[in-house]
């Protein structure tokens, strides 16, 4: 790895790469938007607006709906969409193929860890009902705007936390904003291609883009 030490940690994305969950978030701001009487969404074109979390999610729809702005609306359906969610956090999408025997085969060898812009609440409510949650060290949600990729601030601390220098914690996500920041905290980063982004908007990096979540293991046996 240009002579650096190969990664000691994994820090996954969540969805998009761990979980198919854009139906259950689909669901939640559709469910959210019902309530306060405003339309609906496609599942394509929610998925397409996944990546940086509910606020923005719901920015989006409102962007798209001309009621843009409103923050008492923008409140309202916040806590609806959270609502909706905790109530059924995987109801209608499940655990991407693949995954959960990937998670098996790191979690003995490398501390692994999730980062993620969905709020930690939310976030390790999807994993438990994904039935993964017990194979994460930590799970690190963006809880405060400041802390959302692709700002660096989630990797620096789960990396920090594993007292582990950034470049030997490895990034795994399906968006540019993981990958931009990893480029940021200076974490290797390899690109999920089964996720919901759009891999022609990448930047320069990642050094590497996988198909299906077994590549990880060939990843990180020749960085190690």
């Amino acid at each position: 790895m240009n002579g650096r030490p190969a990664p000691r940690a994994v820090a996954f994305d969540l969805d998009g790469t761990l979980v198919d969950s854009a139906p259950d978030i689909g669901h939640a701001l559709n469910e959210s938007l019902h309530a306060c009487g405003l339309g609906s969404f496609h599942l394509q074109q929610v998925r397409a607006w996944i990546g940086d979390g509910p606020d923005l999610l719901i920015a989006r729809a409102l962007q798209a709906l001309g009621r843009a702005g409103e923050a008492e609306l923008q409140h309202t359906l916040r806590c609806g969409f959270d609502h909706v969610t905790l109530q059924a956090p995987l109801a209608h999408g499940a655990v991407f193929a693949g995954i959960q025997d990937v998670l098996q085969q790191l979690q003995p060898a490398r501390p692994l860890v999730v980062v993620t812009n969905k709020p930690g609440v939310l976030a390790r409510a999807v994993l438990d009902a994904a039935g993964i949650l017990p194979c994460f060290r930590a799970v690190y949600g963006a809880d405060e705007a400041a802390w959302r990729k692709p700002a660096p601030a989630l990797l620096q601390r789960a990396a920090g936390e594993l007292g582990l220098p950034a470049h030997e914690l490895l990034t795994v996500g399906d968006s540019v904003a993981d990958m931009r920041a990893a480029a940021a905290a200076g974490s290797p980063a390899v690109f999920a291609r089964w996720g919901y982004g759009a891999e022609h908007a990448l930047p320069a990096g990642p050094r590497w883009r996988i198909d299906r979540p077994a590549q990880l293991l060939d990843v990180l046996g020749a960085a190690g």
